[in-house]
């Protein structure tokens, strides 16, 4: 009788536990898009968020930096505690999805997802500086690592349906654009090259190596032109001429290539809106 009570009461408490880390994990990760206090929670970081990256531009600004240097450093301190708890409780509460459902190996598959990355490395800079008691050092390299905070910004992208349309299509479309990236990039070693050996006895200071061909052929293909560096011989201007002109073509394809992905996206979004519930987001049978 008395260990069938104390089984109950352990199931019991695991029962309450298991709730209570699947409504955390909703609120988190915003499982149902009319849950009120999943967008209170997406709304306050997201403001924390603006905010953090405000108060790392303002403090480039020497005169604010010293006038408010204490509130500067107690907001970020502030700031790194809440996102912190979050990140501990993203954790915690990740193994509620099945892909992370194994209490040590889920857990360390989600801390290296991109998303988990880019919450430690949000907050990691900070401890070393409070560790050390550089609050008010400016070396570079505390100056590197403030520049880390800013870090907190792409912790926007799991709040915006816009941000993970966009990771989405160049998850899909990630195949093509590699291969437009490698034909730009054999071009450009291609055309650089024979542009060093055309300008190299006409303009020897400018075109002085390849890859000093190769900074001309980069504003050229992206059709810059900065003019610190231009062809002077004939060849080289028709040599020029065409670059330019592959470059307008060789820059439409991955924007193609995207802009058709965006489509199919937003088309099996449209497919899967109509097999939901519009109220509470579950799946219709």
């Amino acid at each position: 009788m008395r260990e069938t009570r104390r089984t109950t009461i352990d199931s019991g408490g695991r029962s309450t536990y298991e709730s209570v880390k699947k409504r955390v994990h909703d609120i988190l990760v915003i499982t149902y898009p009319h849950d009120q206090a999943a967008r209170a929670f997406g709304f306050f970081i997201i403001t924390l968020i603006v905010l953090n990256v405000m108060a790392v531009i303002l403090q480039t600004v020497k005169s604010l930096n010293d006038s408010y240097e204490a509130v500067f450093y107690y907001f970020e301190m502030a700031s790194v505690i809440i996102f912190s708890v979050e990140y501990l409780f993203r954790s915690w509460s990740c193994t509620v999805d099945e892909k992370y459902s194994h209490p040590l190996w889920g857990r360390l598959r989600y801390a290296v997802t991109p998303l988990a990355l880019i919450d430690l490395i949000a907050i990691a800079p900070f401890y070393p500086l409070a560790f050390l008691g550089v609050k008010t050092v400016d070396t570079t390299f505390v100056r590197a690592l403030r520049l880390f905070r800013l870090m907190r910004l792409f912790k926007t992208t799991r709040y915006f349906q816009s941000f993970q349309i966009l990771a989405r299509v160049l998850r899909a479309k990630k195949e093509q654009i590699l291969v437009a990236a490698l034909v730009v990039v054999i071009l450009l070693v291609l055309l650089s090259s024979l542009m060093y050996f055309i300008e190299r006895s006409a303009q020897p200071e400018k075109f002085s190596s390849i890859p000093a061909a190769m900074w001309w052929g980069v504003s050229t293909m992206t059709t810059v032109g900065y003019g610190d560096v231009y062809p002077v011989t004939v060849t080289g201007k028709v040599v020029g001429a065409i670059i330019s002109l592959l470059g307008i073509a060789l820059f439409a394809m991955p924007a193609g290539m995207l802009a058709s992905g965006f489509a199919e996206e937003l088309q099996a979004r449209r497919g899967q809106q109509r097999r939901r519930c519009p109220h509470c987001g579950r799946e219709l049978e």
